[in-house]
């Protein structure tokens, strides 16, 4: 099994970038079988103190436009 792995691992690294980014989730994702029964409160919660932080103007959003030309730009 080990020889498998580490078959697939040199394949794998031989990937374009955004297969093995594709490759790289969906292989984290699968170790997430289990869900975390506080992870939905969690986010909540901290999506709820970072609308307040944008809402009393300690913080200062960025387009999401902007992010998102960040975000294709790192993963090229």
């Amino acid at each position: 099994m080990a020889d498998l792995s580490r078959k697939l691992e040199f394949q794998a690294l031989k990937l374009p970038r955004k297969n093995r980014a594709r490759l790289a989730q969906r292989l984290i994702s699968s170790l997430d079988r289990e869900t975390d029964v506080d992870a939905e409160k969690l986010w909540r919660e901290e999506a709820e103190r970072r609308l307040a932080e944008i809402k009393s103007g300690k913080v200062t959003g960025i387009p999401a436009q902007r992010m998102i030309r960040k975000a294709r730009s790192a993963i090229r």
